[in-house]
């Protein structure tokens, strides 16, 4: 398949770009995501329900749509990588970085050689089932999107080196697990958590990479924009769910 020639310039120019986390395990969530306008969506595949079988089906439904699908895989291990990036992934969320020497780790294991340690393999979905390879092959390491997790004090200690790494093209705040190791569960509006927002954002573009972060509450968005923070999700497919259905059964029993 096709890898968008473009998509991992507007990420590093650090255009604006929206996104949602899917967390239910649904292809017609992925689809229904896609077709709203999504510039990228995020298949949690960490915290998310559903195996290998359950990706490919999702990865599937991103394709009827334009939307940049992005995997995050539940560790930092090259099989990992492997696996969604031959289903068809476009970019790889990595959780719980927190070393310079990780985040190579994981650039490394996004591309092929003599880039990278990617086993090559021209029969899979991410290949075209080898009638692309060949463009696929030349052209992975410059197109595919690395998203490499903040989430640890140790992470923000070494934001900086880790943002000197090239390849990793996002740097993205998990603000739940950073919020807890930090000792103020979140608390995202607090000024330590906005200073250690602010030193992420300043270390990606000091390194021209782009900044990014999940926020579940609106009105935080146009801070995060004003911090820096470019590659941008607000909410998920299960939130919205759940939300939705209790507006529906609000109305239902009012009187």
């Amino acid at each position: 398949m096709k890898l968008p020639p473009d998509f991992r310039k507007r990420v590093l120019a650090r255009e604006w770009l929206t996104g949602t986390f899917l967390n239910l395990g649904s292809p017609m969530t992925v689809e229904i995501a896609g077709l709203a306008g999504f510039d990228w969506v995020l298949i949690d595949h960490e915290h998310g329900p559903g195996g290998e079988d359950t990706l490919l089906h999702q990865l599937h439904a991103a394709s009827a749509t334009p939307t940049f699908p992005v995997v995050r895989i539940a560790q930092n291990e090259t099989p990992r990588f492997k696996r969604a990036l031959d289903m068809g992934a476009f970019g790889v969320m990595v959780p719980y970085v927190s070393t310079a020497a990780e985040t190579k780790a994981a650039v490394l294991a996004m591309r092929y050689p003599p880039h990278g340690i990617r086993g090559v393999a021209k029969f899979n979905r991410g290949a075209g089932f080898g009638g692309d390879f060949e463009d696929y092959y030349a052209h992975s390491h410059e197109r595919l999107v690395t998203v490499i997790q903040i989430e640890t004090i140790e992470a923000i200690d070494n934001v900086d080196a880790i943002a000197a790494v090239d390849g990793a093209d996002v740097l993205f705040v998990g603000p739940t697990d950073l919020s807890y190791n930090m000792g103020i569960p979140d608390q995202l509006e607090s000024p330590a958590f906005t200073e250690a927002l602010k030193k992420v954002s300043d270390a990606a573009k000091r390194h021209g990479k782009a900044a990014g972060i999940l926020v579940h509450n609106a009105a935080l968005v146009p801070k995060m924009r004003d911090l820096g923070y470019t590659f941008m999700a607000l909410g998920s497919d299960g939130g919205a769910v759940r939300s939705g259905l209790l507006g529906l059964l609000a109305a239902l029993k009012a009187k």
